[in-house]
């Protein structure tokens, strides 16, 4: 009730990124005018929603208008006629007296939802005959089919981890909404931290991190390929100055980090011209990777709003005149030049930034949910957190977490170590049938989580166990092993 209460609070804008509902299925969608949205079979415009306040609930009429929808007050008084058991119902197709045909006409004419649904039930010859519960159920399903009802509420972590997992869970790696509840826990994502994050969940953890730091500390996204993916990130509808302690580092240069080969001398003290032949050799990932990471750093569509209007100019310049046209195209590309090596210097000016703060070796957690397999990545990364710091790795599957745990034990530096999976079961709760849901999750991944410490290095943790094992009896040295676990 106090999210909903907060949803209230805020209005809906134009440029934000709102959630459609409609019982348990989600949509993320830009609010933009006069832009067709097609979910859940239907089509409308989001033109009347901007301005009303986030959790409302609105009807589509015809032309694809939303209209607030009034509460309806149900009349209970009439004792509904409802038979004792379902067992001399047969679900032959005949008991509905209202065609296919009837029901068309009656939509044609705009009649609502809501009287299509009573007079199905008017037309029913059996439902007098169904149980009260039955009852209920097949006027929840006609509703769904013919009331044409849409919430509209503000993204949340909650909402879109359960909107990605119902939908694309394969984008997400499968992380389930509740595992992901554990990892913000275990990794004690709070305001203040300096997080590094590792994902390949399309921008999800990175975004539940933001969320639950509240623009306060900084997070530092190790990403692999050219550059970071933050498409559901952009979702949330962050403000801008969320992003400024957004910094990201490529997975390739992490060892030439540690091993303190990495250079700065391919970054030029100001935009010069040496850097656009290095751009030229590079190709055209730089240039993708900046239009990603400006799309992503601004929620808003504005950077798609610019695309179109850049189209629209350049088939006018088509019409114009072939001499204009070949001025204006000199003009376009020493500023484009220009702009590449500004954009350039500025993303490698970005990259040494995160490199000075993973440097530091002083980050206070370290969350890893991605394709790749964990130990290589946690072996590497552990090295840029502080002692007494958690860390959380998610993996879809057992195995690799287990060869993860083995190495760790052996390296050493970590104690605490712990590989959970949570168990998730959804209940139906209503007067009289609660009960748990007929279909449920098959797995929702497993967790690997510890605490680091101080690595002694001088003495490696096997040696001390070995000369334990030497000097204690068989009987004692189960102890010293569960000691160590």
């Amino acid at each position: 009730a106090m999210e909903d209460g907060l949803m209230q609070g805020s209005r809906i804008r134009e440029g934000d990124c709102a959630v459609l509902k409609r019982d348990d299925v989600f949509k993320a969608v830009p609010v933009l005018r006069r832009r067709k949205i097609i979910f859940e079979k239907q089509w409308f415009y989001l033109d009347n929603a901007i301005g009303h306040s986030y959790g409302t609930t609105f009807e589509v009429t015809s032309g694809g208008n939303l209209q607030p929808k009034q509460e309806v007050e149900e009349t209970t008084t009439e004792t509904k006629e409802a038979g004792t058991d379902n067992r001399n119902i047969v679900d032959d197709g005949k008991s509905q007296k209202l065609t296919h045909d009837d029901i068309k006409a009656l939509k044609d004419k705009g009649i609502k939802g809501q009287e299509i649904v009573q007079q199905l039930i008017e037309n029913s010859t059996t439902f007098r005959d169904k149980t009260e519960f039955a009852q209920d159920k097949y006027i929840k399903k006609k509703k769904k089919k013919y009331e044409a009802v849409i919430t509209i509420v503000k993204p949340s972590t909650r909402i879109l981890s359960t909107m990605y997992y119902a939908r694309e869970p394969g984008k997400i790696n499968h992380l389930r909404y509740d595992t992901l509840a554990q990892m913000l826990t275990l990794g004690n994502i709070r305001a203040g931290n300096k997080m590094i994050v590792m994902e390949t969940c399309a921008g999800l953890l990175l975004g539940a991190v933001m969320e639950r730091m509240g623009g306060y500390g900084s997070i530092i996204q190790m990403y692999p390929g050219g550059g970071p993916i933050r498409a559901a990130t952009s979702c949330f509808g962050f403000p801008k100055h969320f992003f400024d302690h957004l910094h990201e580092f490529p997975l390739s240069k992490v060892d030439s980090l540690l091993s303190g080969t990495f250079s700065t001398e391919t970054l030029p003290s100001e935009p010069e011209d040496n850097t656009l032949v290095e751009e030229e050799s590079n190709g055209l990932t730089d240039e993708k990777q900046t239009f990603l990471q400006e799309t992503e750093e601004e929620p808003t569509t504005e950077a798609a709003m610019e695309i179109s209007q850049t189209e629209e100019q350049e088939t006018m310049d088509i019409n114009a005149e072939r001499v204009e046209c070949k001025e204006n195209k000199e003009k376009e590309s020493k500023e484009n030049v220009r702009e590449k090596q500004r954009k350039q210097w500025e993303r490698r000016k970005k990259l040494m930034e995160a490199a000075a703060l993973l440097g530091e070796k002083n980050a206070d957690g370290l969350i890893v949910a991605s394709k790749f397999h964990p130990t290589p990545l946690l072996l590497a990364l552990l090295e840029f957190v502080a002692p007494s710091r958690p860390f959380v790795v998610y993996c879809q599957y057992k195995e690799p977490l287990l060869d993860c745990y083995t190495k760790l034990r052996e390296r050493g530096g970590v104690i605490n170590l712990k590989l959970s999976e949570t168990w998730l079961r959804n209940y139906q709760v209503l007067p009289d049938r609660s009960h748990p849901k007929l279909t449920m999750s098959g797995g929702g991944g497993y967790l690997l989580s510890g605490i680091t410490v101080v690595l002694d290095k001088g003495k490696s943790d096997s040696s001390n166990s070995e000369a334990l094992r030497m000097e204690e009896p068989s009987s004692k040295r189960c102890k010293v092993q569960d000691l160590h676990c």
